[in-house]
């Protein structure tokens, strides 16, 4: 079996660029990494390195091999957290994925109960917009949103629980000529500056899109970003509008003003996930509730 520890040496020299960084990032004598990866060559028959001037130069099986074992050291790593966790006490676990404004207005009430319920249980979450898998282990409960029109996605060995549905909102400065009204259509919004919070087109970049495209125009974006907070403060400053979930605008400054979407309305649907597994039923369930003491609160 591969060392872990080489190819954690491996990784580190490939993103240094050279043995000597790698060995002070890593606390290391430059030599003892040398001959980290001299034993791994010969563990693996590769050609790690070649020279390049002065220096070395990975091989394209030495970054395929560091990009490979990347998944591998990570779950080595949490095998390790978890043998931590069962010497101290803390044998239950759960990992929950979500979307950026459930994490921040939701979870804290969901891990409260967790504790509630089980003061020792180790609550593991993850992104679920960057990292469409869910994160780095299985999810026992995933949140997603969905467009409310269809049937809603069914994923293999979970079962699906609507929590909510929720109505999108554009931000704009308080002086903005469209802010006088108790609601903006989308179309007196197809020849604003947009400011994107959803660049890399997930569930609900693609309801915005579906919905102006519905009222005849494509958006005009003067910055795409993948942080609505991000996308908040470029409204601030004057440089355009932003359409976001309602659960996603919080922190207002005071120059800034949310007006409802109306004709049509734009609506998302929430909806849990929750793993078919019998071992985590319990905890599952204490997820599950919470969620929808938060979805209603």
């Amino acid at each position: 079996m591969l060392d872990p520890h080489r190819l954690t040496i491996l990784r580190s020299v490939i993103a240094a660029g050279s043995v000597h960084a790698a060995a002070r990032s890593l606390h290391l004598a430059p030599a003892t990494v040398s001959q980290h990866l001299q034993g791994l060559a010969r563990q693996t028959g590769l050609v790690l390195f070649e020279k390049s001037g002065r220096g070395i130069e990975p091989t394209p099986a030495a970054r395929h091999l560091a990009d490979a074992s990347e998944d591998a050291l990570v779950s080595l790593e949490q095998l390790g957290r978890t043998v931590t966790d069962l010497r101290e006490g803390r044998a239950e676990r759960i990992a929950i994925a979500c979307f950026a404004s459930v994490a921040q207005a939701w979870m804290p009430h969901v891990v409260r109960a967790l504790h509630a319920a089980s003061p020792g249980v180790v609550v593991e979450m993850s992104s679920n917009e960057l990292n469409p898998a869910g994160g780095r282990q299985r999810s026992d409960v995933d949140v997603r949103n969905e467009a409310v029109a269809g049937t809603g996605i069914q994923q293999e060995g979970y079962r699906r629980h609507v929590l909510a549905e929720e109505e999108f909102c554009v931000v704009l400065p308080a002086d903005h000529p469209l802010a006088s009204g108790s609601a903006v259509t989308l179309s007196e919004l197809s020849d604003q500056p947009w400011i994107d919070h959803d660049m890399h087109d997930g569930p609900t970049g693609q309801i915005i899109a579906r919905a102006c495209q519905s009222a005849g125009f494509i958006p005009r974006y003067v910055a795409r970003l993948d942080d609505h907070h991000a996308a908040i403060s470029l409204a601030a400053a004057g440089l355009g509008i932003t359409v976001l979930p309602r659960m996603a605008i919080v922190g207002l400054s005071e120059g800034l003003v949310v007006r409802p979407l109306a004709d049509p309305p734009v609506h998302r649907r929430i909806v849990a996930h929750a793993r078919m597994h019998p071992p985590r039923a319990r905890l599952i369930q204490v997820v599950l509730d919470a969620l929808r003491e938060a979805a209603h609160a």
